[in-house]
């Protein structure tokens, strides 16, 4: 069984210790040097359990603490013993035995606390202060941010213990990775002190087989690997993310230290002409992503983050991702590794600079991001401009020189809202919201006209990255109305189209794939920007299938009738023109048991698209037809086709009405000891299995068995559906959960913790 998950424990090296904590709001000295009074938490934790809208987010706002006594062990002895918290938010400060030992302000990024000089034989008592208030001197802080930052210790914490050497990072570069013969370059960063000390490198595939070996002595505190001339190693690609490791050991008079890092071989790189991976040009899809889940808000576990990466890439059909507006979580990156999604990471921030200390803290922030993910194949670019800022040229320089001395390997950009503003980075990334004509039909396109000139940058042309378009100048709930639903997705399929068509940019990244919380002076004034193209329980609103039906036919099909299919819903009635988001060949309508209409994509008005949407209107029916059309509302089939032969079916019937409670999970087993986490999806579906949109009744959420419910145990459906997540508790048995309604059969699902 998987044990506690922190980020890549090393047996032996490294311990999660995220169970026994205590947590109390507020803060007091007396707590420094002895035991608090407060709650029993584990860990990810977050401060406040914010309600679904609708709440004061400043109730976060303040200053809690969390403390936890550890136990004297004898493997300690002459050993060196640090905490390594993965992310605390925000300005948190620790005390080992009442003295204080560290002050991380960023939330985003790990930090260790040296407890050696610090343990008793005896208990070793740790206090951790966390500030959630929005300290004007710390990153992202000082202006207004259209996002949450949700206090409390929300990533996990681990014991460490090692050698008085140890290895404390490493930098993986493969340099000319194309080249049938790879090579490997390490830099073995080390900490402590010791003498005579070396580095054995195994480099190991996917399976675990060992590839090449290699012994080096290590120089002042460091050691660099190199391995040459190595063939038949796969490239790192979105089809088959091909995963090396590099297994290290340390050896010195100080005793011996252990250590991996996976990394791949690939090639990323931004032109004038376009974004190549591996030497080949790839158009680049995507979403910006924030971190946060609904009641828990960041502290959401390994499961939940690694879910998250499957549904941008598999179920949204995109090929990036930004991190927006701020480093996530390492098992969010990770599972990109894994599963060939590329990364867009950038430091904290949203349109304020501050002074002098504030700008120092976030190039600081620009290290502690390049320096905990360099190794991951997923991202190719690095964000080093606070999002949507004016033009800073000393700040800018800095960051960037930062950035480009810690990873040569990688570009940098700099999201921008302000056309013709100052290029520092090497890519210029763009916030793509287009005023005044973007309200206009057929006028939602990129500004092509903008892009960097010769007098801005002092170049011909510079690569060019679109990085949000789209969702907050037309948000769009899963309930509103079906009209505006349609011109959602037009619009972020007119961009995509807009894209496509031009070799000269690399790619769009929309904004977003995820509605989230936000302050009371953004979004829809419930602290809800609905900007996503799925909702906050990560439910698909119709915008999300515009980028789902671009994908490969062979990766998966999909056909996705952008309608409620109800006659009244449009102001002008009936569901026509009806948009058919889909990668079949054609379309059969099907209208009562008179009315046939095959419509192939409409290539005309998307000329650039992979797979443009059926768009089905008055230019297909005869005018004897149009009176058929809506005149009695009837039940109706949509079929999708593939040469020629139907592959998809979706019904609709004239009188949808609740017949069933749909209870879905996104797994049905649960690892209890590393405290799993599972999404569950409820739906109110009708007669043939379509979800009642506008159906807002409460549902009941009763848990038996070893895993707690996240959340409330009762709710009310939005847009026909509902979330929730599952926590395992540690214990191994069935879980049975039973969702009740008032007017629908009550459902149950059994899910089994291993």
């Amino acid at each position: 069984m998987r044990r506690e998950s922190f980020d890549h424990p090393i047996p032996g090296r490294e311990t999660p210790i995220n169970l026994g904590w205590t947590f109390a709001e507020g803060f007091e000295p007396a707590w420094i040097v002895a035991p608090m009074p407060g709650a029993a938490v584990e860990l990810p934790h977050t401060a406040v359990e914010l309600p679904f809208n609708y709440f004061d987010e400043k109730s976060y706002q303040r200053p809690f603490t969390y403390q936890r006594s550890l136990p004297w062990e004898e493997r300690f002895a002459g050993r060196e013993i640090s905490l390594h918290f993965a992310g605390a938010m925000a300005d948190a400060v620790v005390w080992v035995n009442g003295v204080e030992v560290a002050r991380h302000t960023d939330g985003y990024t790990p930090f260790a606390v040296r407890l050696t000089p610090h343990l008793t034989k005896g208990d070793t008592l740790v206090t951790v202060r966390i500030d959630g208030s929005e300290n004007p001197e710390i990153p992202p802080f000082g202006g207004r941010i259209d996002y949450l930052t949700y206090a409390g210790l929300y990533r996990e914490v681990a014991l460490r213990v090692t050698a008085p050497r140890w290895i404390e990072n490493v930098k993986v570069e493969t340099p000319d990775p194309l080249a049938p013969a790879k090579s490997v370059r390490a830099r073995v960063i080390l900490g402590g002190t010791g003498d005579s000390a070396e580095v054995e490198a195994r480099l190991l595939d996917a399976a675990g087989g060992e590839v090449a070996r290699a012994a080096v002595p290590v120089a002042g505190d460091a050691a660099e690997v190199a391995f040459d001339g190595i063939e038949g190693l796969k490239l790192w690609q979105l089809s088959d993310p091909a995963l090396y490791t590099l297994a290290l050991t340390l050896r010195s008079d100080a005793g011996e230290d252990r250590t991996t890092v996976r990394f791949g071989f690939r090639e990323a790189r931004f032109t004038p002409t376009g974004f190549m991976l591996n030497g080949a040009p790839l158009k680049l899809m995507g979403l910006n992503r924030h971190q946060n889940f609904p009641y828990s808000g960041y502290a959401q576990g390994r499961r939940s983050q690694e879910r998250d990466a499957e549904i941008v890439k598999f179920d949204l059909g995109c090929n990036i991702v930004r991190t927006s507006h701020y480093p996530q979580s390492t098992w969010f990156l990770d599972r990109c590794d894994e599963i060939g999604l590329l990364v867009f990471e950038e430091i904290p921030g949203w349109q304020h600079i501050g002074g002098p200390e504030w700008q120092a803290r976030s190039v600081d922030n620009v290290r502690g991001m390049v320096e905990r993910d360099w190794n991951h194949p997923s991202i190719v670019i690095w964000g080093v401009r606070i999002n949507e800022s004016q033009d800073s040229h000393d700040f800018y320089a800095e960051t960037n020189r930062v950035a480009r001395a810690l990873d040569p390997t990688r570009q940098t950009g700099g999201v921008r809202y302000i056309t013709d503003s100052e290029l520092l980075e090497d890519v210029y990334t763009m916030n793509d919201f287009v005023l005044g004509e973007f309200e206009n039909p057929r006028t939602n396109r990129p500004r092509m006209a903008l892009r960097p000139r010769r007098e801005t940058t002092g170049r011909e042309a510079v690569p060019y990255l679109i990085t949000e378009y789209n969702g907050h100048m037309f948000p769009t709930k899963a309930f509103d109305q079906e009209q505006r639903q349609a011109e959602h997705v037009i619009r972020h399929l007119e961009v995509l189209d807009a894209a496509f068509g031009d070799p000269a940019v690399s790619g769009a990244i929309g904004w977003c794939a995820f509605d989230y919380n936000t302050h009371s002076d953004f979004g829809s004034g419930d602290r809800i920007c609905y900007h996503g193209v799925s909702t906050m329980f990560r439910e698909p609103k119709f915008a999300a299938y515009a980028y789902a039906s671009q994908r490969d036919p062979a990766e998966g099909l999909v056909m996705q009738p952008v309608s409620f299919f109800a006659r009244g819903e449009r102001n002008i009635g009936g569901v026509l023109p009806l948009v058919v988001l889909t990668n079949c060949d054609a379309v059969e309508l099907r209208y009562g048991s008179t009315l046939v209409k095959r419509v192939e994509p409409d290539r005309e008005r998307f000329p650039h698209l992979p797979h443009p949407p059926v768009i089905i209107d008055h230019r297909h029916f005869r005018p004897e037809e149009m009176g058929l059309w809506g005149m009695t509302w009837e039940d109706s089939t949509i079929i999708g086709l593939r040469d020629g032969a139907p592959v998809m079916t979706r019904r609709y019937v004239a009188d949808p009405l609740p017949t069933t409670l749909e209870v879905a999970p996104d797994a049905t087993r649960l690892d209890a000891a590393a405290r799993d986490e599972v999404r569950v999806i409820v739906r109110a579906l009708d007669q043939v299995g379509n979800v009642l949109p506008f159906l807002v009744d409460t549902i009941g959420i009763e848990v038996d068995g070893p895993a707690r419910l996240i959340g409330p145990p009762r709710s009310s459906l939005v847009g026909g559906t509902i979330g929730f997540w599952l926590r395992a508790t540690g214990e191994a048995g069935i879980v049975r959960v039973r969702v009740t309604s008032d007017r629908l059969p009550a459902a149950c699902i059994d899910l089994r913790a291993v």
